[in-house]
């Protein structure tokens, strides 16, 4: 088969891989239909993260199930799949808490790469979830973002406690901070402030349920969250970067009492003690559990009743996956989607 590798930064490869296997009685083999590049695929690609040797690249997928293992029992062959960027096993206590992503035999997809054509998924049938029949083809964009950016963005909402009677503010307007936009309005906030300064990302917010829009970043940002408030700051924010600069913008933009859904994958974040300690809020993410989500994401989609696959504004095959990781870097695309049939 073929797949994307990084071999240094900036150096994405299309090239051929060995073909995966069973490994365990419990894994199962997908054909991928559709795969898309990671705001996180970027910290590597742009030398923030260390290639200490050629990677498979690409943690979120959806596809077709060629093979299974002896013990699986949820999905078999036909089906078509999406799963979660941590395969769990969905039965232990840490699971059944609803932190898959923590399970105690997780194990990250993004070690054998998903920006390829198969697929070895292990833990089968804590991790993939299969749709009630073949989507259509204008479904499968929703059900990738389902695998990762949707279930983190609703993760960060959640975390951050948005709902009903609710003002939260969303900093980040990559993928994962337009459908925290999304996931917000789907838990009945009232208000919705997406910060941003990029036109094309905030005509997506609006369509996403964003009420309002802050350009402002760093202090000016905090002022403006607090001046729509009226002083308070906002009840829930969603911290979708993982940047000192993102973090300590949005706990300074949550009012005391209020609630930080960190999702970012934190990259040199240092919160000062004493500020914390003052500030009051409550601090809660990580790694999101995405697999917790996806029965529910699945039927929002299926009944059609949310798009969160708007914001793939790039279509491109997997021969050309340099030319997506390219184009994200460059901020000439929200996010790249990754098709297996050139």
């Amino acid at each position: 088969m073929y797949g994307a590798v990084i071999h240094a930064p900036g150096d994405i490869r299309y090239e051929e891989r060995e073909d995966p296997k069973i490994l365990a009685p419990t894994d199962a083999i997908i054909r991928v239909t559709a795969a898309c590049v990671c705001g996180s695929d970027l910290w590597p690609y742009r030398g923030a993260e260390p290639v200490h040797q050629d990677t498979p690249m690409g943690h979120e997928y959806v596809g077709i199930v060629e093979q299974v293992g002896d013990d699986v029992k949820t999905v078999k062959v036909g089906d078509f799949v999406v799963g979660s960027f941590w395969a769990s096993d969905n039965t232990c206590e840490i699971c059944q808490a609803g932190y898959q992503s923590r399970c105690v035999h997780a194990e990250y997809i993004g070690m054998g790469g998903t920006q390829a054509q198969l697929a070895r998924i292990p833990l089968a049938d804590g991790t993939l979830v299969a749709t009630p029949g073949m989507p259509d083809p204008d479904l499968v964009p929703s059900l990738l973002a389902a695998s990762d950016v949707l279930g983190t963005g609703w993760f960060g909402a959640v975390a951050a406690e948005a709902g009903p009677g609710k003002t939260v503010a969303v900093v980040g307007d990559g993928a994962v901070g337009l459908l925290a936009i999304l996931a917000a309005k789907e838990l009945g906030a009232e208000r919705i402030i997406a910060m941003s300064r990029h036109e094309s990302r905030q005509k997506l917010a609006r369509e996403f349920g964003a009420t309002d829009i802050v350009e402002e970043r760093g202090d000016e940002g905090v002022a403006k969250i607090k001046e729509l408030t009226g002083g308070l700051g906002a009840h829930s924010v969603v911290e979708a970067v993982g940047t000192q600069e993102a973090m300590m913008q949005a706990i300074r933009s949550t009012r005391p009492g209020g609630h930080v859904g960190f999702v970012g994958v934190s990259h040199g974040v240092d919160i000062p003690g004493l500020e914390l300690f003052f500030a009051t809020v409550h601090l809660h993410g990580g790694p999101a559990p995405v697999r917790q989500f996806l029965p529910d994401l699945i039927d929002r989609i299926w009944k059609r009743e949310i798009d969160p696959g708007k914001v793939f504004d790039m279509t491109l095959p997997l021969s050309e996956a340099a030319e997506g990781y390219k184009a994200m870097d460059e901020r000439r695309a929200i996010k790249v989607l990754l098709t297996t049939e050139d």
